[in-house]
């Protein structure tokens, strides 16, 4: 089985970077094929050119392989910071480009592009493990965890991925050794299920 794993972090030691790679670890220990991915060092391009409009097809080989692995994959996995209640721009920018059209979603025939779309990918599962140095008590109060609603309905659930799951980690900034070894063994938890879950 494959697993898609995309960091969005620019510092390469990130803990972002930490939980990619004790969940791809993991997946490779029970038996899973992993792409791993980190944006920032692929210098991934989020700017959607103008020839790229319908967006369906990319001259950039890289989105296209980004795509392929997308179609491809039985378990997706983002890893990135929370940003204004947001992604960093480098990963919506990939969303914009990879999650595209007849890629991870279609119209049904006789539908137009005002219709509803229908989900095309075969991943069975996806997470996605934020970092943030807001308690998560005021992003749910305040802010109202736009991030939720964007991976899991917004994302994942327009493209057909019915399970996603979702932890915010933090605040990273006044987080201790022992508090980043339990996210990380929490990461290796959930994702170790998943993937008995999915081989099953």
């Amino acid at each position: 089985m494959l697993a898609l794993s995309v960091v969005a972090h620019p510092s390469p030691i990130s803990f972002s970077h930490a939980l990619a790679a004790q969940a791809a670890a993991t997946l490779r220990e029970a038996g899973f094929e992993v792409r791993e991915h980190d944006l920032y060092a692929e210098g991934f391009n989020p700017v959607q050119p103008v020839g790229e409009a319908l967006n369906t097809a990319s001259d950039d080989a890289l989105v296209e392989r980004h795509c392929e692995e997308l179609k491809q994959a039985d378990l997706i996995l983002v890893f990135h910071p929370n940003w204004w209640s947001q992604p960093p721009a480098i990963l919506k920018g990939w969303v914009d480009r990879v999650f595209r059209l007849d890629t991870a979603y279609a119209y049904p025939e006789g539908t137009g592009l005002d219709g509803v779309p229908v989900g095309l990918l075969r991943a069975r599962a996806a997470f996605v493990f934020n970092t943030s140095n807001t308690p998560a008590e005021r992003e749910r109060g305040v802010f109202g965890d736009p991030l939720d609603s964007l991976w899991k309905t917004s994302i994942f659930g327009l493209c057909g991925v019915d399970s996603v799951t979702r932890r915010m980690y933090g605040p990273m900034a006044a987080s201790t050794a022992e508090d980043r070894a339990g996210w990380v063994g929490d990461v290796r938890e959930l994702v170790g299920a998943a993937a008995e879950s999915l081989r099953g």
